[in-house]
């Protein structure tokens, strides 16, 4: 599903138009986006929980010329399904 299908998909089901609805996802998706650079947890409950986590700096080799190198620290989106969407898949 792209973003498009899904901003297809909320205009069917509310009986908006597809620009409000667009505009309803695109708000939903800045709202997300600035919540998890803020660090914040975010809950949806039946559907599952998105959660920010540091990785920390590691070694690793670099497979085209198998020289050591260092892996720099970084974050990264966890996504954890609810159990309402793991009884649907």
């Amino acid at each position: 599903m792209t973003k498009a299908d899904l901003i297809a998909q909320v205009a069917a089901n509310t009986e908006m138009t597809k620009k409000d609805a667009d505009k309803a996802v695109n708000a939903m998706f800045e709202a997300l986006s600035k919540a998890l650079a803020d660090g914040e947890k975010i809950t949806i409950s039946g559907f599952g929980t998105f959660e920010v986590r540091e990785r920390a700096e590691r070694a690793g080799i670099n497979p085209r010329t198998h020289e050591a190198i260092t892996i720099p620290a970084s974050r990264s989106v966890v996504f954890k399904q609810g159990k309402s969407l793991k009884d649907v898949l």
